[in-house]
């Protein structure tokens, strides 16, 4: 082989075994792949190739470990394991390497570890055929081998995948084979058809051009062969600086980040499937694609401050701060209320919270003596209808759809009210105060007005340095679910309308503030390029199917007029089974919540959270676990105020957080959801279907943002959302 510069890519897999040495070891790697990418023929690599397969090489890697690698062309090699030296040579043609042909990607399949991680149960599929005895018990039985092959499964593990028979050896083999395999037999045995995983599982990530099972060097440049080539990536999982999901994108999500859309785009799914993980790599590959000196950046937003600042941590993280300088990373409020103080709108007013724009609404009817209505409903109508859709007038206002509101109200009803709000309005300016909602309507108006005066002026033909430009090229929007229609509004005007201009990601079954849209609309049409991503990395499949019970019997919207569930939502985590349990009273509870804490062992590292449904019992348990020795932490409308300690908050605020561990107390019927919801059951019957549907998704958040363990205690009744055995 002659000297020269090489490349060197690292498979997934290999990122796995490298993750698990130790320090001394990995950086051994780091100076290896260095060495190797600029003279593989270095005398002290001993680059040989091995026996059993013509395009299987070691190199050294150190006194004890060797890098297997695969050649896939002329000077491009593959790094598909680190093994210790000892167990390099023996057994070579324990391995398969093949194209799948369905991804064109690259796997590699350990036949042994397919054996021994079932203790002898399966076999590999070069041991002699199976009985028809045992075949026929197995679960994949009535799927024939050509239906498992056209599904994407690992041809080299069919007469493996034969001997499966309990759920146990499934749960066993998944974790030692390819992922399509694993994602494929899970679904099938979830009860999925055969056209429902090809189209939710096998489609997604399938080859968009015909598959040659014998050109490597083709295969290694597909999504589904999942590598990285740059030394900085390899640096980041060597140092694990960076969540391994973070760099490494699952081929259904690369699809999603790196396709070109004719317009505004949506990716959805359940907790921990990604989405935020793909809105980052969005980022990152529509900046890639910026044309130099292009000085209009991209907007990267979110509803939550603290989610915000998140983003820019993982940004940051992600591609460094020359990525970060060319994107806009700002939560929705702040954005909007930085264009209205452009134009000094608003003047001195002091933003006040939704609890005090409620009071201000009960003043108002108390001075009024008017019982017609009552400030919940009054509150929601002009923050969710009139500002939310920026009504200009009374006249707009009778013909504004209300879609979600409940109730219909007549033409006498509808004057009634905005004569109210009217008042409302004048109320709040002649205390100086505003409200959040009244800045984003006022920053849709602004932006609104901007976009009107760029396409008069591209209709003009005119070309005056005066004439404003869209402020950014991309939008993407984190947590979609959570923005109100003026919110939108207020985007749509920032971006010109074309290929690539938005794409959004989110869950409506996490929507936890009352802002309902149709997206289409407010001029954002998806129809046609949306997706959905199924596999969760987050938590355990026991965690996630208690969770997934909290949701049964409810419908769910997709943003633009259409119903989504989580059909196919699915985890490869295995895990405990969650903790289900009822006290007497709230003090039995608070005594139960101390033990259990203890038993978990000290959480000085965050990893340990509660969950409580009000701000009183916050404080409460705070209070109680200062009391009972155990450092405790409020998770504040930025995140935790510190890393130490067992975190504490209400449902709301465990949006975007992930624990270890979590106890979620106090899940008493009363309280969750609140007892003031039974008013509307027959004022307003629409109004509590829709207060309930949020109060599950709260607690649906909650209880996704565990791991490993989950443990959820009531006192009296429980929930009526829980399913208690």
């Amino acid at each position: 082989m002659s000297q020269g510069v090489v490349t060197l890519r690292i498979l997934e897999r290999a990122d796995k075994e490298i993750l698990k040495l130790s320090r001394t070891e990995k950086g051994a790697i780091w100076e290896f792949q260095s060495k190797f990418r600029q003279n593989p023929d270095s005398p002290g690599l001993r680059l040989k190739q091995l026996k059993g397969d013509s395009r299987l090489w070691s190199a050294r890697v150190s006194a004890d470990y060797r890098a297997l690698l695969l050649s896939v062309g002329d000077g491009d090699y593959l790094l598909v394991s680190v093994k210790h030296r000892k167990d390099v040579y023996d057994n070579l043609d324990r391995y398969a390497y093949q194209i799948n042909r369905v991804t064109g990607g690259i796997e590699v399949i350990d036949l042994a570890a397919v054996g021994d991680s079932l203790v002898g149960r399966l076999i590999p599929a070069t041991e002699p055929e199976e009985s028809p005895e045992i075949e026929a018990r197995g679960l994949f039985a009535r799927f024939s081998d050509q239906e498992l092959l056209d599904l994407g499964v690992a041809e080299a593990l069919l007469a493996s995948i034969a001997r499966v028979s309990t759920e146990d050896d499934l749960l066993a083999l998944v974790e030692c084979v390819p992922q399509l395999t694993a994602d494929v037999l899970l679904a099938l045995h979830e009860g999925k058809t055969l056209e429902e995983v090809l189209e939710q599982v096998t489609a997604p990530v399938a080859s968009e051009e015909p598959v040659d099972q014998e050109d490597y060097a083709a295969a290694v440049l597909r999504p589904a062969t999942q590598v990285t080539t740059d030394d900085a990536a390899l640096q980041a999982i060597l140092a694990e600086s960076f969540a391994r999901w973070q760099v490494f994108l699952h081929p259904t999500q690369r699809k999603l980040v790196e396709r070109d859309y004719t317009g505004p785009a949506r990716v959805g799914g359940g907790p921990g499937t990604g989405k935020t993980i793909v809105a980052l790599h969005r980022v990152k590959h529509l900046a890639l694609e910026l044309a130099p000196g292009n000085d209009r950046p991209i907007l990267l937003t979110t509803f939550n401050r603290n989610l915000a600042a998140d983003l820019r941590e993982r940004l940051l993280a992600l591609g460094g701060p020359e990525l970060v300088t060319r994107v806009d990373i700002v939560n929705i409020d702040k954005l909007a209320s930085r264009l209205v103080s452009e134009v000094g709108a608003g003047g001195q007013r002091r933003i006040i919270d939704d609890n005090r724009a409620l009071e201000e609404w009960h003043g108002l009817l108390l001075e009024l003596g008017e019982h017609r209505w009552d400030a919940e409903f009054l509150a929601a109508e002009w923050a969710q209808v009139i500002l939310g859709q920026v009504v200009n007038s009374r006249t707009d206002y009778f013909k504004v759809r209300r879609a979600g509101r409940g109730r219909a109200l007549t033409r006498e009803e509808r004057d009634s009210i905005w004569q109210l709000t009217e008042r409302y309005t004048k109320r709040l300016e002649d205390q100086g105060v505003w409200t959040w909602r009244q800045i984003a309507e006022r920053a849709a108006r602004l932006e609104l007005d901007r976009a009107g005066r760029i396409v008069d002026a591209a209709n003009a033909e005119e070309s005056s340095g005066s004439i404003p430009r869209y402020r950014y090229q991309h939008v993407v929007v984190d947590e979609a679910q959570d923005l109100s229609p003026a919110h939108w509004k207020m985007l749509r005007a920032m971006v010109a309308p074309g290929p690539n201009d938005m794409f959004l990601v989110g869950d409506t079954h996490q929507r936890i503030y009352d802002n309902y849209v149709t997206l289409g609309s407010l001029g954002i049409n998806i129809r046609g390029r949306s997706a959905r991503l199924t596999l969760s990395y987050r938590t355990t499949r026991q965690i996630l199917h208690a969770a997934l019970s909290l949701l049964t019997g409810t419908v769910y919207d997709d943003l633009d007029g259409g119903e989504e569930d989580l059909s196919g939502y699915r985890s490869l985590l295995r895990g405990g089974e969650p903790s289900f349990q009822g006290l007497g009273t709230w003090a039995d509870e608070r005594k139960h919540l101390v033990e259990q804490l203890r038993a978990w062992g000290p959480a000085t590292d965050g990893s340990v959270a509660v969950c409580v449904p009000t701000r009183e019992l916050v404080a409460e348990v705070v209070d109680l676990l200062a009391g009972a020795g155990i450092p405790a932490v409020e998770i504040g409308p930025d995140g935790p105020k510190s890393h130490d300690g067992v975190h504490v908050g209400t449902m709301h605020r465990f949006k975007g957080l992930e624990y270890q561990r979590i106890a979620l107390a106090g899940i008493s019927d009363g309280l969750v959801p609140r007892r003031g919801i039974e008013s509307y059951r027959d004022s307003d019957p629409k109004r509590h279907q829709r207060e309930r549907q949020r109060e599950r998704s709260l607690l649906f958040v909650a209880a996704t943002r565990a791991r490993d363990e989950l443990v959820v205690t009531w006192h009296g009744n429980p929930s009526p959302f829980l399913v208690v055995r």
